[in-house]
């Protein structure tokens, strides 16, 4: 199948989660991905990431970010290294990067540095903090801008201490916002034949997570507290919901949606009471919601309750990870794919792209060895 960026080419300097989850999603749409790795430093710092090791640099966490790509062993800092470098800058679309905001000026990572070489080229920056102020060589990684933007202090319940997300959420939005950021300065060279700078930062990012909770503070000094049961600040009932056997997730949106759920459920008296009429009065009266909802969903499964809904109310089941990747409907969408791995003979069980191409998902493949094409690029 034809994949969207064929043809593309993007040198990466990357390391860890945000960078190398953006190059991926390039990669698996097609992109020519290069990983410019120090062969003295080991290659990409993730690649020694344990428990589960795959050979000599190379793990399963190393895998989950690097799919698809290629690698070449270039020691950038040496004088051949640079030539090795910019003989692949010269063919490039794209020489990106998430290191600390003041290393690509050091490194000629630049589009000022890079523009006699090749005028199109776009040069990605993802850092912490970004480029050109006060925090620009400060390391930076996911949770503490969950920390310092806001976000954990939204999370969790009211009695109960601030919580981070249980994956590195802002790395993976910090990863698509750049993954399109590259794409269209792509682009862009392609129809003016100038390449710019492109910037985007953890810490922009997760601030941008605080959406509409930031303009009604902005605005209003309002504060968005945490409520129970993970409630929505707005509408309800849009909340965790205690069931027979376990947990669920509400979201009656609409009226549309709470009028349907007391169909289903065969509850008349919730409709008919004026405290619950409407999403304003439900607003109003959430405790008493609260107490009226968590005595109806106790009353059968969270299985019970997800099939009676299928298709007519919002609802998920909390699964744990196991239920999650076991879900029938994972199979049934194929978002789980398996690829070929030269020290695991049974292969690799892998998440699958989440972009299809009509209709299709686009296969993977497994992340290299490190300097494998080496060869293959600069022999």
């Amino acid at each position: 199948m034809r994949r969207p960026l064929e043809g593309v080419r993007v040198l990466t300097i990357e390391h860890f989660g945000a960078g190398p989850y953006a190059t991926q999603l390039m990669a698996e749409l097609g992109a020519e991905v290069i990983k410019i790795e120090s062969p003295s430093l080991g290659g990409d710092a993730s690649r020694p990431t344990g428990p589960f090791m795959l050979g000599e640099h190379d793990s399963q966490y190393f895998q989950t970010f690097s799919r698809s790509k290629k690698s070449a062993a270039v020691e950038l800092k040496t004088h051949q290294g640079r030539a090795d470098f910019e003989r692949l800058v010269a063919g490039a679309d794209a020489v990106v990067n998430n290191l600390r905001g003041d290393q690509p000026v050091k490194l000629g990572l630049t589009y000022e540095a890079l523009k006699a070489i090749n005028p199109a080229v776009v040069c990605g920056h993802l850092s912490a903090y970004g480029r050109g102020n006060s925090r620009e060589a400060w390391p930076g990684y996911d949770y503490p801008m969950q920390a310092e933007c806001g976000l954990m202090s939204l999370t969790g319940e009211p009695d109960g201490p601030p919580a981070r997300m249980g994956v590195s959420i802002i790395d993976f939005m910090t990863g698509s916002t750049f993954a399109f950021g590259v794409v269209s300065g792509v682009l862009s060279a392609r129809t003016t034949g100038l390449g710019c700078d492109i910037d985007v930062s953890l810490f922009d990012v997760a601030l941008h997570q605080l959406s509409y909770p930031a303009i009604w503070a902005m605005n209003e000094r309002h504060p968005t507290d945490r409520l129970p049961a993970g409630a929505h600040p707005s509408l309800a009932p849009v909340q965790r919901v205690k069931t027979k056997d376990g947990y669920g997730q509400l979201m009656c949106m609409t009226q549309k949606f709470w009028l349907e759920l007391c169909a289903i459920a065969e509850r008349p008296d919730l409709v008919a009471d004026p405290r619950f009429a409407d999403l304003a009065a439900r607003r109003a009266n959430r405790p008493a919601l609260t107490e009226a909802i968590d005595a109806l969903f106790a009353t059968r499964t969270t299985a019970e309750w997800h099939a009676l809904f299928a298709g007519r109310v919002p609802f998920g089941p909390v699964n744990g990870l196991f239920e999650a990747l076991d879900n029938p409907f994972v199979a049934e969408i194929g978002m789980r794919d398996m690829v070929e791995h030269p020290d695991r003979p049974q292969g690799l069980h892998m998440l699958a792209a989440p972009v299809k191409v009509d209709g299709n998902r686009m296969p993977g493949r497994r992340a290299p060895k490190l300097g494998e094409q080496t060869e293959e690029l600069l022999g």
